[in-house]
């Protein structure tokens, strides 16, 4: 108590206050009013988040599905909508947004189940991408999973992870292209990324839960260029052009001062012909803004701390010394992220994310969390539809074709 006295006893610090006393009447009516339309925005948004309808479709698989992962990234791409915000009329007024997906995989019991998420507005579109590269899949509405669910500390023990990237953004991930999955191989050749996640989800036992989500949405440029105040994709698009740029940068001829001669330079090393084509082919593909998080959790008589690094270690297939991979970042644990603290700030850490989980929640107040930048390819290989090389017996498929699409799905 006696330092805060101090504080306010000094000449210099009374000197300040006077002067923020004195101009109030200049800088108190701006505070007021950026504090103002920051309410009113969040209230717009709210109200618009209020009217829209949002669906849960669960995806049921045949026994037999022969496609590649670019058939998910078709769909996919197909989830890139940039409409709904960028003016004023739509953000400040209408509080209006772009559209979000969520991409689920969830294991209930060793129960696997495929999920999407969505504005019911979209569901036809979905419905009808999906169905054009898988026709053997049935599609419901289901009720959602997650609703039933709560955390309570004292008797359910639970992990919650949120994935961001090692390296910036604009350096890929290992996709189903390098694993040679485009070119649809045999079951026994193929090698899928996705299936130790989906094998091991297969593994948990009853009462035993494990979600894996991907909110996904539209990747538009937002930063302004500081010399023609255009926006520009310093993130991903512009920022991959200069990082090709640096690499054959590397590999000009030098001028030799001592000599003043110059040498020829070299060619592109095997790795940094890697890394052009990969940038190249990335920047090419829609890219989207994407959140990605974890969850496990049980009764806390039976919670398995060792299901932790199944979780986790599912989601590191992707990742690749010469790109880029995934990080976790674990509520409650920031220092140490495999050990899973109880104290009340790990608690409350853990709550904030169940509760974002449960809203598909990432890009907006209070649940802004921080996001990174995949393209369709990228996306399709960490979320589509397993072949027969996933023989978890709990995943469930469908006994036969009979699913074919609707005659009525508009296109």
């Amino acid at each position: 108590m006696n330092s805060i006295f101090n504080i306010f006893a000094n000449h210099n610090v009374v000197e300040v206050f006077k002067i923020l006393y004195y101009t109030s009447f200049v800088w108190l009516p701006v505070l007021l009013f950026i504090l103002a339309f920051e309410l009113w925005v969040d209230w717009r948004r709210a109200m618009f988040f209020a009217k829209q309808t949002y669906i849960l479709l669960e995806i049921k698989l045949p026994k037999e599905i022969f496609k590649s992962p670019r058939a998910m990234e078709f769909m996919i791409a197909g989830l890139n909508q940039p409409f709904g915000d960028g003016n004023w009329f739509l953000d400040w007024w209408k509080g209006s947004t772009r559209p979000w997906f969520s991409l689920e995989i969830v294991s209930i019991g060793g129960e696997v189940h495929f999920f999407i998420w969505t504005r019911k507005s979209y569901r036809n579109a979905i419905e009808a991408n999906l169905y054009s590269q898988y026709p053997g899949i049935e599609i419901y509405e289901v009720p959602d999973y997650t609703l039933p669910m709560s955390f309570d500390p004292a008797t359910v023990g639970m992990m919650t992870c949120e994935f961001g990237l090692t390296k910036a953004d604009v350096f890929p991930i290992k996709t189903y292209v390098d694993y040679g999955m485009d070119k649809d191989p045999k079951e026994e050749y193929k090698i899928d990324p996705l299936t130790p996640l989906i094998e091991f989800f297969g593994t948990l036992k009853k009462g035993h839960q494990a979600w894996f989500q991907i909110v996904v949405r539209a990747h538009k440029a937002t930063d302004k260029d500081p010399v023609t105040g255009k926006l520009v994709d310093l993130a991903w698009a512009k920022a991959a052009k200069v990082e090709i740029d640096k690499i054959y940068e590397g590999t000009k001829g030098k001028k030799d001062d001592a000599t003043g001669k110059e040498d020829k330079g070299r060619l592109l090393t095997d790795g940094e012909m890697e890394t052009v084509k990969a940038l190249e082919r990335s920047i090419s593909k829609p890219g989207f803004d994407v959140g990605m998080r974890a969850i496990y959790m049980a009764p806390k008589d039976i919670f398995d701390r060792s299901n932790i690094g199944g979780v986790i270690g599912g989601i590191t297939h992707f990742n690749s010394n010469n790109l880029n991979a995934f990080k976790p970042t674990i509520a409650g644990s920031k220092k140490y992220p495999w050990i899973d603290r109880k104290d009340k700030v790990a608690n409350f850490e853990k709550g904030v994310m169940f509760d974002a989980y449960k809203r598909r929640q990432f890009f907006y107040k209070p649940y802004k969390r921080g996001v990174f930048v995949l393209n369709s390819e990228e996306l399709a290989t960490v979320y589509h539809f397993p072949g027969g090389v996933s023989a978890t017996p709990t995943f469930e498929r469908i006994g036969s074709r009979k699913a074919e699409a609707p005659q009525n799905l508009p296109i």
